[in-house]
């Protein structure tokens, strides 16, 4: 299994890396050809392909924990649970505390679905924090 690093050259990309002092504006998880990603207006499962086609510059790496299915699996059941805009408009401001449960932004599905494998990356109380940034920093690069 695998994480995919997006980003584009238009509006939204550049605005999403701003705000969250990325370099990257997306993840989402990679389990061969099938894809599961956090984006408007829910989580949903896509292919590699479809990413390839939106995504301008991509980076694949490999899932840095040792029960990719566990993983797989969680990331799989909140499929079709809403986007957490109000996650990334309280990046802007600075305030961690505007995420609504039951709601995934990339990144945090991405960290919440390793984590539940059995390596958490960030501590439990920080995981609405989690941007693609932080997610590149901790992961084995190509």
């Amino acid at each position: 299994m695998k994480v995919m690093f997006c980003r584009r050259n238009d509006l939204l990309s550049h605005f999403i890396r701003a705000v969250t002092w990325s370099s990257w504006s997306h993840v989402a998880l990679l389990n061969g050809e099938t894809a599961v990603e956090a984006v408007w207006p829910k989580v949903r499962i896509t292919t590699r392909t479809q990413l390839l086609c939106y995504w301008q510059d991509v980076l694949e790496t490999d899932l840095p924990c040792s029960d990719d299915v566990v993983a797989w699996e969680a990331a799989l059941s909140q499929v079709g649970k809403p986007y957490d805009w109000k996650a990334l408009f309280g990046n802007l401001f600075h305030n961690r505390d505007w995420h609504d449960q039951g709601q995934w932004d990339c990144s945090c599905l991405t960290a919440w679905a390793i984590g539940f494998a059995g390596r958490p990356l960030f501590r439990s109380e920080a995981l609405t924090w989690v941007t693609p940034q932080h997610l590149f920093m901790l992961f084995p690069k190509g």
